[in-house]
């Protein structure tokens, strides 16, 4: 069974930085597609970024292009989300996702993705 950990989160100014990670356990990492999405109170889970099994394709909302990068690191079984110029819009809880398989054609949907993170807590404030 897969298992995902996120951590990183916290509180931080506008214009400043965090780094979120996804710690995957269970499976061989390099199976899976990644992906982040977040969510705010009464909003739908809203997705965020994603990179394929191989890190050879990303892709993000337009929302946070330029300013966040999705990255992994299979070896360590590790996905990453760097986010820099932060803004008060970006808070919401941060959700890990996995998708099983090989696949080259980025999800954005969150209904396709197989395993979830238990989510962490970003506040920007202004």
């Amino acid at each position: 069974q897969v298992q995902l950990v996120e951590s990183g989160g916290g509180s931080v100014q506008a214009g400043g930085s965090l780094r979120l990670s996804c710690a995957l356990s269970g499976r061989t990492m390099n199976s899976y597609a990644m992906a982040w999405f977040r969510q705010t109170p009464g909003k739908e889970r809203e997705f965020v970024a994603a990179i394929t099994w191989n890190g050879g394709s990303t892709n993000y909302a337009d929302s946070v292009k330029g300013r966040f990068t999705i990255s992994r690191d299979n070896a360590k079984s590790t996905a990453y989300l760097q986010m820099n110029n932060l803004k008060p819009e970006d808070t919401a809880v941060y959700y890990c996702a996995a998708r099983g398989g090989y696949n080259i054609v980025i999800v954005t949907i969150s209904e396709q993705y197989d395993y979830w993170g238990q989510g962490t807590q970003v506040t920007v404030s202004s």
